[in-house]
């Protein structure tokens, strides 16, 4: 488990941008169980996180004309009880932090593992989650 001084201040970029933290399996239940889209990320330590998929899920978010209904994230490696019971909800998507997933009722509509976001733009990435929101976002 990583130590709380390294992963607040990143839980932080998306918590101060109106993400919500799903801490355990019942807040992930609670969540995904709500009708509309939850766009969740599995946040994490490395730097495609840092460089990347955070920057690129904010992007989206801040300029999406449609958008999820309700923003959340958990920390892998951190927030373990809640990245395995939304990992169950991703199935049958192996493992994968980071990862961003978008789901519609509570089934997972739109998922982008880490090797989609290794390498890629926050940008491409952001284009990548507005196309979404455009689809199941209404």
């Amino acid at each position: 488990m990583y130590p709380e001084e390294i992963v607040v201040p990143m839980k932080e970029e998306l918590t101060e941008n109106g993400f919500s933290e799903l801490l355990s399996s019942t807040d992930v239940d609670t969540q995904l169980a709500k009708e509309g889209t939850t766009l969740v990320m599995i946040n994490s330590v490395c730097g495609c996180s840092a460089g990347t998929a955070r920057p690129g899920i904010l992007l989206a978010v801040a300029n999406a004309t449609q958008k999820p209904t309700y923003l959340a994230t958990s920390f892998a490696g951190f927030d373990v009880e809640a990245v395995k019971s939304i990992r169950q909800h991703l199935m049958p998507y192996p493992p994968s932090s980071p990862a961003i997933a978008l789901f519609k009722n509570g089934q997972v509509v739109h998922f982008i593992e880490r090797h989609q976001i290794e390498g890629r733009s926050a940008q491409m990435i952001a284009e990548n989650l507005i196309g979404a929101f455009d689809q199941y976002c209404n």
